[in-house]
């Protein structure tokens, strides 16, 4: 059971933008293609042990890129937007 909730949320988006949001208790992971609201809700739960008050799914295209005459592709993916009440927090190691 572990092993699938482990495989359910990749890890946690460290950007600029998130941590804007962290501020207002939403916390953003890159979650697997297949996941939805309910078995991330789940997943959270069951690893950092804090109950979300609700889960925002956003599907990210892929995104061409140019460097030096060559273009690239960028991976897509699916990040979940998770919003905590006040006083809950999550820790990342």
């Amino acid at each position: 059971m572990t092993n699938i909730i482990k495989n359910i949320i990749k890890n946690p988006r460290i950007t600029e933008k998130a941590s804007f949001a962290l501020e207002q208790n939403v916390y953003s992971f890159n979650v697997d293609y297949s996941a939805n609201k309910s078995e991330i809700k789940k997943a959270i739960f069951t690893l950092y042990k804090v109950k979300p008050v609700k889960v925002n799914v956003v599907n990210m295209a892929h995104v061409n890129t140019a460097y030096r005459g060559r273009i690239n592709k960028k991976q897509g993916g699916k990040k979940a937007l998770v919003y905590l009440k006040k006083g809950d927090k999550i820790e990342f190691i």
